[in-house]
């Protein structure tokens, strides 16, 4: 996914606090990554020590036949040697630290991140995100950072061979140029295979997760050979542009290992004859060969990792644009509770990831102890627009207000609690059944969590599960029944007993006992105070509604008092209901 990808965003205040967030984690990366180059330096320095170690033997021990001072220089390497290690094992727990520390200060931003594209985008593809942040931590803790740290550093040794001789840092200054050329051609020859990689790996993880989903219904009906030929076509689509990718890396780093021993060779070369002409002593073959070898190897080591690091950069940069696009919170100014009014003023809305307004310039008003059932064809934008009163859906147009309030007014944590949902498709939440209706809150009273489930009607059916209210439901409540799934996300709808309560066909899968238990909790609810907006099919849940609303076509055709707007339905709407 693409941030292009994205459609529309509603109107939102700019991201402040989401830029903010990020300059803080790039400010604290910073001062990781000075460190990491701190160590670099040092490493780089130490690194000297085999050069040097071996042109000495070469120059002063052999001619002299000294063994002290072979145990000297062993001892002096040694200990080189060892603080080599300490450092190198310091800088990768120091860049793995770096790592955790970006995923953990962003996760929280990433998820919420999630929920925001999820109410704009199709579910999965709303995991971009999580992905990008898998990227960019992965690339962090391995070797591309140390490879990319280490890069300047050629030229010090290329410095270095310059005083040893021109000859020899001029060879390797040329060679050390060919590689970043390769470098920066890797670069390029990588970044649209790359980004196309991202695309098809999201589109084929889309393909598995909604054959996973719908495993049941595509075996039964036979669907198998077809959605394996769906899974076979973006598969091969997916292998072929990594084969693509992974070809330019391949080839590249392989040209750049093939040359830098080349050059190596080259380099000894070079030094044999300088020997040969008086011009050097033979120590300096070997550590000329050393010297070239660590100074071209950051490049190397670079190629190899450019595919990581091209993916890595991608991600970030999906992830500022999207986290850029993330709303601020509402402003932390507490609120009173609503306890009066629903209004919905020229209500516009469409669909996760479409352009196509479902619902157009809604307009009605309830006020509290009201209950309105909604009704209409199918199509019409009944459960497009339940999900825009409480939220779930963004307005492409148009406002809805508690109180006078509109919903943005309110985070959703503080909101949250004022509202029951039964969306349309139950999914519980994997945990107890406590949990669930408790809507996972720490240390729910249990008193609250049997009124909710007396209030569904759902009490006496718990406490005939194996463990009670301590029931796992498993992933999306499926080790339960549909009816059973849809009571207890009632009594997680009726939870605490909010003011606006919206349940969008809650009797779709119940019994008759179930449906008389749901018309007595909306009564009960509205005695209460609270406003019920039910989304019906049946007829028989119209006999707890005050105002009916009937839709078509997106828009409201009538609002009123339930039997006036009976009276002046034309004959067989309600069959069409």
């Amino acid at each position: 996914m693409e941030t292009s990808d994205l459609p529309p965003a509603p109107p939102t205040q700019p991201s402040n606090s989401s830029r903010d967030e990020l300059a803080a984690i790039l400010g604290r990366s910073r001062r990781a990554i000075w460190g990491i180059a701190a160590l670099s330096a040092v490493l780089n320095v130490l690194l000297l020590g085999g050069s040097i170690y071996m042109m000495l033997v070469y120059d002063m021990v052999l001619p002299g036949h000294s063994v002290p001072t072979l145990v000297a220089l062993l001892v002096m390497i040694t200990v080189v040697y060892m603080f080599q290690g300490v450092l190198e094992a310091l800088r990768s727990r120091l860049l793995l630290h770096m790592s955790s520390t970006v995923d953990a200060d962003l996760g929280p931003r990433i998820h919420g991140l999630i929920v925001h594209l999820a109410r704009l985008l199709p579910a999965r593809d709303a995991l971009q995100p999580m992905r990008d942040l898998d990227q960019v931590r992965t690339f962090l803790s391995g070797t591309g950072p140390t490879a990319l740290v280490d890069l300047p550093w050629m030229f010090f040794f290329i410095a270095v061979l310059f005083l040893l001789h021109p000859w020899l840092g001029g060879v390797v200054l040329v060679g050390g140029l060919v590689l970043i050329g390769l470098t920066v051609l890797t670069d390029r020859l990588s970044a649209e295979p790359g980004a196309r990689l991202a695309r098809l790996a999201s589109a084929r993880a889309q393909v598995a997760e909604g054959t996973r989903r719908h495993a049941e219904t595509v075996r039964a009906l036979g669907m198998e050979p077809r959605v394996r030929d769906a899974w076979d076509h973006v598969s091969r689509q997916f292998l072929a542009a990594q084969n693509r990718s992974a070809s330019v890396t391949g080839t590249l780093s392989g040209i750049s290992r093939v040359f830098r021993l080349l050059l190596q060779s080259v380099v000894l070369s070079v030094g044999a004859l300088l020997v040969m002409q008086g011009r050097a002593s033979g120590g300096v073959i070997f550590a000329s060969s050393i010297l070239s070898s660590r100074a071209l190897a950051p490049v190397e080591l670079a190629i190899a990792n450019w595919r990581g690091f091209t993916g890595a950069r991608q991600s970030w940069a999906r992830l500022k644009a999207m986290l850029a696009r993330l709303p601020d919170d509402a402003p932390g100014q507490q609120l009173p509770a609503p306890c009066r009014i629903l209004e919905v003023d020229g209500l516009s809305l469409a669909p996760a990831g479409s352009d196509r307004l479902t619902v157009e310039q809604a307009v009605f008003s309830v006020r509290a102890g009201q209950a309105v059932a909604v009704i209409g064809p199918s199509g019409c934008g009944k459960s497009t627009l339940v999900r825009g009163l409480v939220g779930a859906l963004p307005p492409r147009g148009g406002e809805v207000r508690l109180d006078g309030a509109t919903l943005d007014q309110w985070s959703a944590a503080a909101l949250g609690p004022h509202i029951g949902y039964l969306p349309q498709t139950v999914e519980l939440l994997a945990g107890t059944v406590a949990q669930n209706i408790a809507r996972f809150e720490p240390d729910a009273p249990a008193d609250l969590i049997v009124a909710a489930a007396r209030l569904a009607g759902v009490h006496d059916l718990i406490l005939h599960l194996p463990d009670g209210y301590e029931t796992q439901v498993g992933n999306d409540g499926m080790a339960l029944s549909g009816g059973q799934r849809q009571r207890i996300a009632l009594a997680r709808a009726l939870y605490r007993d909010p003011f606006l309560i919206v349940l969008d066909e809650p009797n779709s899968n119940l019994d008759q006992a179930g449906e008389a238990a749901l018309i007595e909790a909306i009564r009960t609810a509205c005695a209460r105070g609270a406003i019920a907006i039910v989304v019906a099919h049946r007829p028989s849940v119209l006999e707890a509604a005050d105002l009916l609303l009937v839709m078509e076509d997106g828009r409201t055709r009538a609002f009123g008092p339930r039997q006036e707007v009976l009276d002046r339905l034309r004959p067989g709407a309600m069959a069409a209901a």
